[in-house]
């Protein structure tokens, strides 16, 4: 009796020691998990940030009005402060990665001494200018070595916890592959002197108000079904679900949902004159059998159906057998910014895959657009004299308190990168400066 009392006693506790033991087991790998969300959180915004630096960097040598460039060095200081806190969050207790934090160190007290100095009195002198662009360069290269890094972290699914764990090691065989990237980082930093410090879109509304440019009847529930599945290119409602819209929304909608098999799509739809506010369609995209051009016409087509005319091309781009159009209202020649459109076709078939006009419902409205008191002559003189100017428009769009301002907008290149600048066409201030995305570079062709 005795005996299988000790057993049952001895069985208990060896339950317990097990509970525990696997009680510690979840916690120890919660705690990892978490430790390695961290780590992936702060590389990859640390690598986003450095991408960002580049281009406002970039963007403040086309500038040429003081207005302008102070928030900006301002913006370039906020983003060093953000990236050093990133890199202050990756296992690197072990890892000598100070160069790399001084050289953001040395941009945000460079930028933030300049900024907030008066540059009307005390403009850039040529060999702050010159500090801007050796800065612009090398930050370059640093964003292009993390990238890399980037790329073999996700194309590797490699974990920052075996960083952590290489790092203490002394085993030479650990898998250190992030760790030399970053070495390359640190040995990319540690060859820009300390002199490079120590010298001394846009456009669209961002304004939330009422739509103003509905008209028309309100329209049924079965009213909106029926346009819903014309844009769907459906006969049937087995498969479609269709709501209103509750208390809050900025306009009564219905929203319309459809789903069947391998395709499905959703619609927002204006009670008011049954205008489509937004359309996606999800479905397997086949091989490209139009180009670019005949699918910008299907969107033209779509937006002629629908009423919205006077719409003009403003840029188009290919995303996997997808044709991606965005276009802007054309008023007697002046492009309007915030009356924007944007168009997705399928490329296997001409489809409609995509479309969005929020912006225009809620900007579009007869203007009295006034005449330049600017030459074009004259508005090119503002703009730095390093950028060679290639296209010029006539534009109107919203400045940074939300007014809508008519401008000159000119494309033009400055060394490798090209910007978009804006001038207001009737005082001559300097309104925006956009840098344009360039071709992303393949990572894998490297391996």
């Amino acid at each position: 009796m005795i005996r299988w009392i000790l057993i049952t006693i001895l069985a208990i506790g060896l339950a317990g020691v097990a509970f525990w033991g696997y009680q510690e087991h979840q916690e120890k790998n919660a705690i990892l998990i978490q430790a390695e969300n961290t780590y992936q959180r702060s590389f990859h915004e640390l690598s986003y940030r450095m991408d960002m630096l580049n281009d406002k960097i970039g963007t403040s040598l086309a500038m040429n009005s003081k207005q302008s460039l102070s928030p900006q060095l301002v913006e370039i200081w906020r983003l060093t402060s953000e990236a050093l806190s990133d890199v202050g969050q990756l296992p690197l207790s072990l890892l000598p990665f100070n160069k790399t934090e001084e050289f953001l160190s040395n941009i945000g007290d460079f930028t933030y001494r300049t900024a907030v100095r008066d540059l009307e009195k005390e403009p850039l002198t040529n060999e702050e200018t010159k500090t801007l662009e050796n800065l612009y360069e090398q930050s370059g290269d640093i964003k292009k070595e993390l990238r890399q890094v980037q790329h073999v972290v996700l194309d590797n699914n490699l974990r920052w916890m075996d960083v952590q764990l290489a790092i203490a090691s002394t085993d030479k065989q650990s898998d250190n592959t992030i760790i030399d990237g970053l070495k390359t980082v640190e040995k990319k930093v540690e060859g820009y002197t300390e002199s490079n410090v120590n010298s001394g879109l846009i456009g669209t509304s961002s304004e939330e108000h009422s739509y103003q440019f509905l008209d028309g009847d309100m329209i049924s529930k079965d009213e909106a079904l029926e346009k819903s599945k014309k844009l769907f290119e459906i006969k049937n409602n087995a498969d479609v679900t269709i709501t209103e819209s509750g208390k809050g929304a900025d306009i009564p909608l219905y929203s319309v949902s459809y789903r069947n098999g391998e395709k499905n799509a959703y619609l927002d739809m204006s009670k008011q004159g049954g205008k489509p506010i937004s359309l996606l369609v999800n479905r397997p995209i086949g091989k490209e059998k139009i180009s670019l051009n005949e699918g910008q016409k299907k969107a033209e087509a779509f937006l002629k159906k629908h009423q919205l005319d006077n719409m003009a091309i403003f840029q188009s781009n290919e995303f996997n057998n997808v044709g991606v159009y965005s276009f802007l209202y054309n008023e007697d020649g002046v492009r309007v910014y915030s009356d924007a459109v944007e168009v997705k076709v399928a490329l296997d078939n001409g489809d409609i895959l995509g479309f969005t006009a929020r912006n225009y419902y809620m900007n579009h409205s007869k203007r009295d657009i006034p005449e330049p008191k600017l030459s074009v002559k004259e508005a090119k003189d503002k703009v730095n004299p390093d950028v060679k100017i290639n296209e010029q428009f006539l534009s109107v769009i919203d400045n940074d308190i939300g007014d809508e301002v008519l401008t000159y907008e000119f494309l033009g290149v400055l060394g490798n990168e090209t910007y978009r600048i804006f001038i207001n066409a009737m005082d001559g201030t300097e309104e925006k400066v956009e840098k344009l995305g360039g071709t992303e570079i393949n990572f894998a062709a490297n391996f």
